[in-house]
């Protein structure tokens, strides 16, 4: 396998992925649409191309972090799509959180092109990406899989197999799940623990040692305390991840009443204009149902 990895997404997860690789001695040849990350890039010491179709041009192995499904198709079959490259790559890593089916519609086309397509969702944000303390979740060929093996170790330490093309995404749809209603239940039980006169940072702590103790309270408690929205992972995205979640719950004849209040939060969230803050600002939403301006 060559040390050069294509990479087409630099937002938040896409540049701490960037970064993930560099400090691993990868070359890292990149795109985004946003221009304004080139310097970022070549600061790093890589490479950056004008499109998709010159990653593919130059790199066996390819990396996708963008924003959904659409985008993940025109990136792959759009007209300077990575498809379009006289060479085509031999694998895909796409750590987009997207659409099952269409995920393995995509996979199947490629793979009669010859090329794989991993389903490689991340459970983490992108400052844990960082760390090498997200979590992989990937769906596909395995064997492809250990063939990339060096692209997820560089990028974190555990990685599970979840089976055939699609399973990553679902993984990852189930889990976000579980991770956004754990969010929105410490934002309520703070704004509730406020509204008792209780200290914030003494129940935090006091939470982190009880039964009710999640992994979030580590990632967003301190960020809800102190009013730090910067952007780890935005609203807008979990707000896709919540509908593709109740599509697929509807097509499957699951009522998830939870998921359902947990969308309208967040619809009201981006209507009030926190769409592009980090997810811990859904607590700025719970507040404001309180009667109190966030």
């Amino acid at each position: 396998m060559t040390g050069s990895i294509g990479l087409v997404g630099l937002g938040l997860v896409g540049t701490a992925i960037a970064e993930s690789l560099r400090a691993s001695k990868f070359d890292v040849v990149g795109f985004d649409i946003g221009e304004h990350r080139r310097v970022h890039l070549e600061k790093l010491g890589g490479t950056w191309v004008s499109s998709p179709a010159e990653v593919a041009g130059r790199v066996e192995r390819v990396v996708l972090s963008v924003p959904d499904t659409n985008a993940v198709e025109q990136v792959v079959e759009g007209e300077k799509g990575l498809v379009r490259a006289s060479c085509l790559p031999a694998y895909i890593i796409d750590t987009t959180t997207g659409d099952p089916d269409r995920t393995i519609s995509l996979a199947t086309t490629l793979q009669e092109k010859g090329v794989y397509f991993l389903d490689a969702t991340i459970s983490g944000s992108s400052e844990q990406v960082r760390n090498r303390e997200a979590v992989f979740m990937v769906g596909g060929d395995k064997t492809a899989l250990e063939k990339c093996r060096d692209i997820f170790e560089s990028l974190a330490e555990k990685v599970f197999y979840l089976g055939p093309s699609g399973s990553g995404s679902k993984a990852k749809l189930a889990s976000n799940l579980i991770l956004g209603l754990n969010r929105l239940a410490l934002a309520e039980g703070l704004v509730f623990a406020e509204q008792l006169g209780l200290d914030l940072q003494v129940f935090l702590a006091l939470l982190k040692a009880t039964p009710a103790y999640s992994a979030i309270m580590d990632t967003k408690g301190e960020k809800m305390l102190t009013g730090d929205f910067s952007a780890q992972a935005r609203v807008r995205q979990h707000h896709k991840d919540v509908s593709l979640i109740l599509k697929y719950a509807e097509q499957a004849g699951q009522e998830l009443p939870l998921s359902k209040v947990h969308l309208d939060v967040l619809q009201k969230a981006i209507e009030a204009g926190d769409a592009d803050l980090d997810n811990s600002a859904i607590i700025r939403e719970i507040q404001r149902r309180g009667g109190r301006e966030a």
